[in-house]
């Protein structure tokens, strides 16, 4: 092995593993609080798209409009100017612009549409068969949502959760290079910084580590849930 290679990246004795810990702990913090904000705000929104989307009158398509454009902007929102520019209302909400609470409605603002749009592409690949022999039988508008819909949606819904959620480690990594912490923080503020590129290099793999993770229990749960 390259000696300037080890005493670059793998001098672990520049590492501090309390720092470390606290890092990876807001990382899963932030992770996993905006994931059930978004998905929650996200099937809620995505029904909305596609309950909307398949009415033919004039005003349902104005509404579709105007959700799929306020959608599409915060979706297509850089993270890093998405959460520069909402610092007023992130200060209303929680009271501060810095730390791992910081990040939260960013975050939740930037993935949520993501989803949305993930879950009506999932509503609409369910055959449209199935709904109307529910409708046939007599089921009602909440029945057929949450007896047909939705169980035939699962492992699209699992998928597209599995996706944004990788998505939203990758923004608690940029948000971590403006105050918000986490492994992010650490390896910008910490490693790339302070020229400690060790911690740069663990903190990195500490996110594949997780990304591979999440993506491994997302495979596992869409095929479990895939009837075909």
């Amino acid at each position: 092995m390259d000696k300037s290679f080890a005493e670059t990246y793998l001098n672990f004795s520049q590492i501090n593993m309390e720092t470390m810990k606290q890092a990876l702990i807001d990382t899963l913090y932030m992770t996993l609080i905006s994931m059930v904000l978004v998905t929650v705000i996200g099937l809620i929104l995505g029904l909305i798209l596609y309950t909307i989307g398949r009415k033919n009158k004039p005003y349902a398509r104005i509404i579709y409009g105007i959700v799929s454009i306020i959608s599409n902007i915060f979706r297509s929102t850089p993270f890093m100017i998405l959460m520069v520019l909402i610092i007023p209302f992130t200060k209303a909400i929680v009271g501060t612009m810095l730390g791992a609470q910081a990040a939260i409605p960013a975050l939740v603002l930037s993935a949520a549409p993501f989803y949305a749009r993930l879950v009506e592409i999932a509503f609409r690949e369910v055959s449209p068969g199935v709904l109307e022999a529910a409708d046939a039988m007599g089921a009602s508008y909440w029945e057929i949502i949450w007896k047909v819909l939705i169980p035939e949606s699962v492992p699209a819904l699992i998928s597209g959760l599995t996706v944004t959620t990788i998505s939203m480690i990758g923004f608690t990594a940029m948000a971590g290079a403006i105050g918000a912490g986490g492994l992010g923080g650490l390896a910008w503020q910490e490693g790339y910084q302070r020229g400690n590129l060790t911690v740069t290099f663990v903190a990195t793999l500490v996110i594949l580590v997780i990304v591979f993770i999440v993506q491994g229990i997302g495979d596992f749960l869409t095929k479990k849930t895939d009837k075909r």
